[in-house]
């Protein structure tokens, strides 16, 4: 049974940072797509990140490259995002999300939603003007 943990969210302003963290209960962390995705009330869930977990591979969505850094470390079972220069439409519950078909992580597929087979609860992020 594979089980996330998100955590680090909170309420910034405009311009602010925040780091959140996914721990992940798997038997083998390694090499499967790990994936950040938000969903702001009435809009559908985004895929916004996918780290390839021991491999390297990176991919973003536009809307948050080059602000949004996604990074794992395997001797924690973790993986994060480091989100600077928030903006207002930043503001969404962020889930992590696990995709054990890893080759995900090298199609569009990453952004899929109904890809991923392991979700957690969800951490709120507010941006403030």
């Amino acid at each position: 049974q594979v089980q996330l943990a998100e955590s680090g969210g909170g309420s910034v302003q405009a311009g602010g940072s925040l780091r959140l963290s996914c721990a992940a209960s798997i038997y083998t962390f390694s090499y499967n797509c790990m994936g950040w995705f938000r969903q702001a009330p009435g809009k559908e869930r985004e895929g916004i990140a996918a780290i390839y977990t021991g491999g390297g591979r990176r991919v973003y969505a536009d809307s948050v490259k080059g602000r949004f850094t996604i990074s794992e470390d395997n001797s924690k079972n973790t993986v994060y995002l480091q989100m600077n220069n928030l903006k207002p439409e930043d503001t969404a519950m962020y889930y992590c999300a696990a995709d054990l078909a890893s080759y995900d992580c090298y199609s569009g597929s990453w952004s899929s939603a109904p890809e991923y087979n392991y979700w957690g609860q969800g951490t709120q992020v507010t941006v403030s003007e």
